[in-house]
């Protein structure tokens, strides 16, 4: 069992409306891996978490494309964050370990964020950033001849 798994029968109970095996699954997450992941957060289908998702920092707002893989102890979204202002990652990223990803930022499709990166501006769809603060190091990649997950 990992942290996805377990957001994935927290999310189904929360949208069919079951009261408390929501905040059940939340507090075990909390727990087992260290990870705060909102069962009201959307997350996309393929989806992957790096060592069970030891760390995880979601905001409840933030929005997880399709087969996104996110290393361990990455924070989306501050706790500070303004619910209009959060980030959006879209389909196919490689999130690194330890990136910080804050503010209304977009991640576009195909793109990788780099270890411990903090990105605080919109990274353009098959582009590569890293630093703090993160900057495009790349630009036109094909995510899949880096990562096999994705294929």
């Amino acid at each position: 069992m990992n942290a996805i798994k377990l957001f994935r029968v927290g999310h189904w109970c929360y949208t069919k409306g079951i009261p408390v095996v929501p905040r059940l699954i939340y507090y075990l997450i909390y727990v087992f891996y260290n990870a705060v992941i909102p069962m009201n957060t959307e997350i996309g289908e393929g989806t992957k978490f790096g060592y069970g998702g030891l760390g995880v920092v979601l905001h409840c707002n933030c929005r997880i494309g399709r087969n996104v893989y996110i290393a361990q102890q990455v924070t989306i979204g501050g706790s500070r964050t303004p619910f209009r202002s959060v980030p959006v990652i879209e389909d196919d990223c490689f999130i690194g370990a330890g990136a910080k990803i804050l503010g209304p930022v977009r991640i576009g499709k195909g793109s990788v964020i780099g270890a411990n990166a903090v990105v605080l501006e919109d990274v353009p769809p098959r582009s590569v950033a890293a630093g703090v603060p993160a900057r495009i190091i790349r630009k036109d990649i094909n995510i899949e001849d880096y990562f096999q997950f994705l294929s």
